[in-house]
């Protein structure tokens, strides 16, 4: 992947993800957080009734688990952040106090570990210095600090955040570019913000975000992760990164809400955020097994392999049934905005030029000798992108005719979120395939149609069409060649109802219907609806 390509990635990957209200109820009612035995994070302001930031410091230096040095220092950055707070106000002192709320949530959950204070520490003392020397920020705006290459972000109502999946890509950027000096210096920053969680390390993310609570993580950014690292030691060797990047593979073997492996009849899924693990948002799963992939084509790792093949023989079945006859769907419960159906055309295309040209390992390969195997070389066409459990699930060698005998089976049935076509596609072209049909989607217009024909006059009304993809529909109404009513909003592929206020007079009136969906493809409609008193809508 050049530069240029991994750039235009990570710019579709910062766009702000919109939840369906489904997902969100269902992640709110299971969300939890990793905190090696504690209980889960509280929302600012509503702290659990644990132990304060000092307290919990002091604790780990009673123990043994931190050093005095490291009390002294985080505690200092502590109490420094809580006397700034006391002299900002308005947008600098929220936002600043929304990183401390933070961080006195997790410790009175129980979630100070030694191994997680280094990055919960630093995001703190980096907001410490941006809110009461810095400029203020637009939300999703990304920065970087002098000397160091990890990339922020700001969240409005989070303060600036360690922006862990901007970061890798900007590692695989470097890779690609030939940057050796910048690769080097970002994964000698990243190895120890890792935190011990689901018996590896993970990159975790301090902040709420679409009702997760921190610290959380990401099958999606820890995809990614597996990328960057695994591709720096092809490049230099260094065995305490090839450690880093099989210690990464912890959350794809373990369950939520520690990991990100939801395990199923085929193999498994791999989960977007560790907080929502019944959101199937098939983006994330397919950027976890482009990593998964691309880890074990270079370490040759046994591991690597029976996780890829896990998720593999999952995503063959499901990937189809994202793909609406006209659009991607985002996860179960909606379509895609335009960004994320960009992003997954573009990653699907990344696992279709990998699985195209077999597997990462075979299934008699020798295990990695350690502690450095032998180095093999980088698949091309790699990806900036980057949420899962045990290694349960489809493991061994894969075969053609394996998944063709699974495709063949599940192509054929359409499921109530969408109504993918049901051709059989045999082996690795189901990749392929669906992403040269979410490609053809960008240029084609929706088809829309009107339904109702009668409605009783005098009521609000609803006026029924058909459309085939998320668009922002317009309607129009005439009557004697005057517009009477018109309304438009946005809604999803199926049978919505856009409201008209019927008028008291009965009649016949002309009605148009207009769509543009999100790539701008437009269409029109346009039928008649009577209105009459006491009649029945249909």
């Amino acid at each position: 992947m050049s530069p240029a390509e991994s750039n235009t990635i990570v710019r579709r990957m910062r766009a702000v993800r919109v939840p369906h209200p489904r997902a969100l109820v269902l992640g709110m009612l299971v969300a939890s957080v990793c905190l090696l035995g504690g209980a889960p994070a509280q929302a600012a302001g509503k702290p659990a009734s644990g132990p304060s930031v000092s307290a919990a410091l002091a604790s780990l230096q009673r123990s043994g688990a931190i050093a005095p040095a490291v009390y002294q220092q985080d505690y200092s950055a502590y109490v420094a952040s809580v006397n700034s707070l006391k002299k900002l106000s308005g947008t600098r002192r929220s936002e600043l106090g929304a990183v401390i709320a933070n961080v006195r949530a997790i410790a009175a959950a129980g979630g100070f570990i030694p191994s997680r204070l280094p990055a919960l520490f630093l995001t703190l003392e980096r907001n410490r210095t941006w809110w009461t020397t810095g400029s203020l920020l637009a939300s999703r705006v990304r920065i970087s600090f002098p000397g160091s290459k990890l990339v922020w972000e700001y969240y409005s109502g989070q303060g600036i955040e360690i922006q862990w999946l901007g970061t890798f890509g900007e590692g695989n950027g470097f890779y690609s570019g030939g940057q050796n000096n910048n690769l080097k210096q970002l994964v000698s920053e990243l190895i120890p913000l890792a935190t011990k969680r689901a018996g590896g390390i993970a990159w975790e993310y301090m902040f709420q975000f679409d009702g997760g609570l921190p610290p959380w993580t990401s099958g999606l950014s820890q995809g990614t992760a597996l990328q960057v690292l695994s591709r720096d030691w092809s490049r230099f060797k260094e065995p305490a990164v090839l450690t880093a990047a099989q210690e990464a593979l912890g959350i794809f073997k373990t369950p939520p809400p520690s990991g990100v492996r939801v395990a199923s009849s085929l193999g498994a899924h791999y989960l977007e955020y560790t907080y929502a693990p019944t959101d199937r948002i098939l983006n994330g799963e397919i950027q976890a097994l482009v990593g998964l992939y691309d880890y074990t084509s270079i370490t040759k790792d046994p591991v690597g392999l029976a996780l890829f093949e896990a998720g593999d023989a999952e995503e063959r079945v499901r990937t189809p049934l994202y793909d609406t006859g006209a659009w991607s769907m985002y996860d179960q419960f909606g379509e895609s905005n335009l960004n994320y159906h960009e992003l997954l055309t573009e990653f699907l295309t990344h696992l279709c030029e990998r699985t195209r040209r077999g597997e990462p390992l075979t299934a008699a390969a020798p295990p990695a000798p350690a502690p450095a195997p032998a180095p093999t070389t980088t698949p091309a066409g790699g990806t900036t992108g980057g949420g899962t459990t045990e290694t349960g699930g489809t493991t061994g060698g894969a075969s053609a005719a394996r998944y063709t005998a699974v495709r063949s089976s599940a192509t054929t049935t359409t499921t109530s979120s969408s109504s993918s076509s049901s051709s059989s596609i045999p082996g690795d072209a189901i990749y392929c395939t669906t992403a040269e049909h979410f490609t053809a989607y960008l240029h084609t217009p929706p088809v829309i149609s009107l339904i109702t024909s009668t409605l009783p006059s005098s009521v609000r009304a609803g006026v029924q069409l058909s459309l085939s993809k998320v668009s922002t529909v317009r309607l129009t109404v005439r009557y004697g060649g005057n517009v009477v009513f018109s309304n438009s909003a946005t809604v999803e592929r199926g049978k919505p109802k856009l409201l008209w206020p019927t008028p008291a007079k009965s009649g016949s009136y002309a009605v148009t219907l207009s769509a543009t969906d999100l790539a701008g493809n437009f269409a029109t409609a346009s039928g008649t609806i009577t209105v009459a008193k006491g009649a029945k809508a249909h």
